[in-house]
């Protein structure tokens, strides 16, 4: 193989490397953007959990009135 082939095949394995990279960083922030995420979810089903919790004491009581 000549030089040229073995500095083409450099440049690609460089670019090859690099990408996977920036794959990795980028896969690294949507993890934590998914954690987020799922810990909002969470705070909101508990809020909503209490939410209805009150709207059936308010009805249990308005029926036992």
């Amino acid at each position: 193989m000549s030089q040229e082939l073995f500095n083409q095949l450099d440049q690609k394995v460089a670019a090859t490397v690099e990408a996977l990279e920036l794959m990795k960083l980028e896969n690294e922030e949507l993890r934590e953007e998914n954690q987020r995420l799922k810990q909002e979810r969470e705070e909101w089903e508990q809020r909503l959990t209490g939410l209805l919790s009150k709207f059936d004491d308010m009805t249990e009581g308005t029926a036992a009135s």
